[in-house]
């Protein structure tokens, strides 16, 4: 899937992932032993699970375009092959934008009905005025559920659960039973304040949810993959559910009496979670403005 924004698109969007530019010209990818044969590869763009076995390379999410050698770099340098599954777990394009790479190169292509549906359709992300526009098979997923799916493989049992109303429509986190391990997908950004489109279905209250979905599954030995950040576990997304609650509890007070997001950032009402959470890619005045039409 190509992406062409506008300058000013592609500074945002930089600022939104922490990717760094999209044409990254010499693009890094490193990777991090999650639990046995399973990996989380990390550089521009979004967090990609790895999972590697006798039943073929299985990838969760897939980066930036110009991420995909390195992806596949990567992949073969841990033992694995050109991926026989990729599943997305959500449409934006520092996940999707590979799939029209591995998709030319035989990968099957999951992901929940709205992915599918967004990526055809074209899409547009109203807070940093980004336009992305339709994708074309090989693409597109050609597997695609509603609710959930499940896939057995090198020796587990992978559930993709969708997440209604988070981080998008179109959510999906990623189970796998025996190892425990979770990727999240975008449902959880590990340490800093989360991008929440609005415009495209997500929701404050649906990232509680997911995060609540996602706590009632693990234990204090679970891996949990996020979509963005380091390597997680059970008491970081307690956190990261913790602090939506808290911001959810002033902004929708805020929101009640008729403020507007330039009036409720005066309010100064998330002060307290400075500290820990607005060193991310968006201090805290600007996450508010951002959230704010994701707060019913």
């Amino acid at each position: 899937m190509s992406i062409k924004p506008s300058p000013l698109a592609v500074l945002a969007l930089s600022l939104m992932f922490v990717a760094g530019s999209v044409a990254a010209a010499d693009p890094k990818i490193t990777a991090e032993q999650v639990k046995d044969n399973i990996y989380m590869l990390q550089g521009g763009g979004g967090n990609v699970g790895l999972f590697i076995g006798k039943d073929g390379t299985f990838l969760i999410d897939d980066k930036f375009a110009p991420m995909s050698a390195a992806i596949l770099a990567q992949i073969k340098k841990l033992g694995g092959d050109t991926p026989k599954y990729l599943l997305n777990t959500h449409f934006h394009g520092d996940h999707t934008g590979g799939n029209q790479n591995f998709g030319q190169q035989g990968a099957i292509i999951i992901s929940h009905d709205n992915v599918r549906k967004r990526l055809q359709q074209g899409s547009y992300i109203a807070a940093f005025d980004m336009k992305t526009p339709p994708a074309q098979a090989p693409a597109l997923p050609v597997i695609t559920f509603a609710q959930n799916i499940h896939l057995h493989l090198n020796g587990d049992n992978v559930s993709a659960i969708h997440i209604p109303s988070a981080h998008t429509d179109g959510d999906s986190i990623i189970h796998f039973k025996k190892a425990n391990v979770i990727h999240t997908g975008d449902t959880f950004f590990n340490g800093f304040y989360p991008f929440i489109d609005a415009a495209n279905g997500g929701t404050v209250k649906g990232m509680i949810a997911a995060a609540d979905t996602i706590l009632a599954l693990a234990n204090d030995q679970t891996k949990i993959i996020p979509g963005h950040g380091p390597l997680a576990n059970k008491a970081d997304l307690q956190s990261f559910r913790d602090m939506l609650a808290t911001a959810y509890k002033s902004l929708s007070a805020l929101k009640s009496q008729g403020l507007n997001a330039d009036q409720a950032v005066q309010k100064k009402p998330l002060a307290a979670l400075d500290a820990q959470w607005g060193k991310g890619f968006m201090g805290t005045d600007k996450w508010i403005k951002v959230v704010y039409p994701a707060v019913d």
